[in-house]
C-alpha cells in the first residue's frame, strides 16, 4: 500500500490518510468515466437506432455519476461520521434554498417510476403540446406541435419544461393507453339540398381512411381497458345531423393517428369537394344577405311613415 499511495505529508494542511482517499477518488472518478465511454462508443457501433443509443445514454447518464457517488461515499465513510451532525442541518437549509429544484427532482422520480409519458410520446402539459424528446433530471424536453401552427404538425420550436409541473398541471397523453384520437370534418349544405345523399357520400369517403383503423383500434381498446376505465360504443366512422342558423350542418367523425391527423384530414377534404361538385342537388352553405326592396308607391309610404308629401 506504501508503494502505491507514497507519502504526500509535504502537503500543507492535509495528512497521509486524506491523500490516500483523495487519490482513490480521483482514480474511482477516472475509472468509472473511462466504463461510461467505452460502453457508449460499443452501443454507437452496435446499433444505428436513434432511441436505443439515446436510451444508452440515458442510463450511463444516471449510472456513471451514482456509482461515483456510492463508491466515493465508501470511501470517506468514516469522514462523514463525524460531520453527521453538520450535514444533517445543512441538508436542511438546502432544502429550503433548493426548493424548486428539489421539486423538480421530486417530478423526474415521480416521471421514471409512474412513466405518464415516455421519450416519444405526444403530450400537452397545459397550453404546451408537443412530441417528449428527452427527460433530464430538472426538466424534460417537447419537440412543440400545434400552437403558431395551425395543425398538429411541428413548428420546430423547443421547449423545456420544469419537471415540477408534472404536479400542478394537468397531462393530456396521445400515445398512451388507446393510441388512436377522435377527428370530426364538417359540412355545410343549403336547407334544399339532398341531405341523404350528401350524408351517403361523406360516410362512404370516412370509411376509406377510417375504416382500415378500426381493428387495431379495437385491440388498442382491450388493452387500454386492462388500465383505465375506457369504452367507446362505436368505433366505426358515423355521420351526425344539425341544424343551423343558414343550412344543414353534418359532422363526420373517424378514428385517426394523431401524427397522421392533417394528412388524412387533408385528402377527405379532396374527395369530399370532387364528390360533391358532381351533384347538382347539393349546395354548400355559407353565410349571406338578402336584401329585398319593393316599389311602393310614394302615397302609401307616406301613410305607413307618416311623412307628408309636397
Amino acid at each position: 500500500m506504501q508503494a502505491l499511495f507514497p507519502d504526500f505529508s509535504f502537503a500543507q494542511g492535509m495528512d497521509s490518510d486524506t491523500q490516500k482517499k483523495i487519490i482513490v477518488s480521483v482514480v474511482i472518478i477516472l475509472l468509472v468515466w473511462l466504463i461510461r465511454i467505452t460502453i457508449l462508443r460499443f452501443v454507437w457501433k452496435s446499433t444505428n437506432n436513434h432511441k436505443s443509443r439515446y436510451l444508452w445514454k440515458r442510463i450511463m447518464s444516471f449510472a456513471a455519476p451514482t456509482t461515483v457517488i456510492l463508491l466515493t461515499g465508501m470511501v470517506w465513510a468514516n469522514v462523514f461520521h463525524h460531520v453527521g451532525t453538520f450535514l444533517g442541518l445543512l441538508s436542511a437549509g438546502i432544502a429550503i434554498a433548493l426548493k424548486d429544484l428539489l421539486e423538480n427532482m421530486a417530478g423526474w422520480l415521480f416521471i421514471m417510476v409512474r412513466k405518464p409519458f415516455t421519450v416519444g410520446d405526444r403530450v400537452q402539459i397545459g397550453e404546451d403540446k408537443g412530441d417528449i424528446i428527452d427527460i433530464r433530471l430538472f426538466q424534460f424536453t417537447i419537440l412543440e406541435v400545434g400552437n403558431r401552427i395551425d395543425a398538429e404538425q411541428s413548428t420546430g420550436r423547443i421547449i423545456h419544461i420544469p419537471n415540477r409541473r408534472v404536479f400542478t398541471m394537468p397531462q393530456a397523453n396521445y400515445d398512451q393507453g388507446f393510441k388512436y384520437i377522435w377527428n370530426e370534418v364538417q359540412v355545410r349544405i343549403t336547407f334544399d339540398s339532398n341531405w341523404t345523399k350528401t350524408k351517403e357520400i361523406l360516410l362512404q369517403i370516412l370509411n376509406q381512411y377510417g375504416a382500415d383503423v378500426v381493428q387495431s383500434a379495437e385491440e388498442g381498446l382491450c388493452e387500454a381497458s386492462k388500465m383505465y376505465y375506457v369504452h367507446y360504443q362505436y368505433l366505426t366512422p358515423i355521420v351526425y345531423l344539425t341544424l343551423v342558423e343558414n343550412g344543414i350542418r353534418l359532422t363526420g367523425r373517424y378514428l385517426c393517428e394523431p401524427r397522421k391527423i392533417r394528412s388524412i384530414e387533408s385528402a377527405i377534404w379532396e374527395d369530399i369537394l370532387t364528390a360533391l361538385e358532381a351533384h347538382d342537388d347539393i349546395r354548400w352553405a355559407y353565410p349571406t344577405q338578402r336584401f329585398v326592396s319593393y316599389n311602393i308607391p310614394p302615397d302609401i309610404l307616406a301613410d305607413h311613415l307618416d311623412i307628408p308629401i309636397n
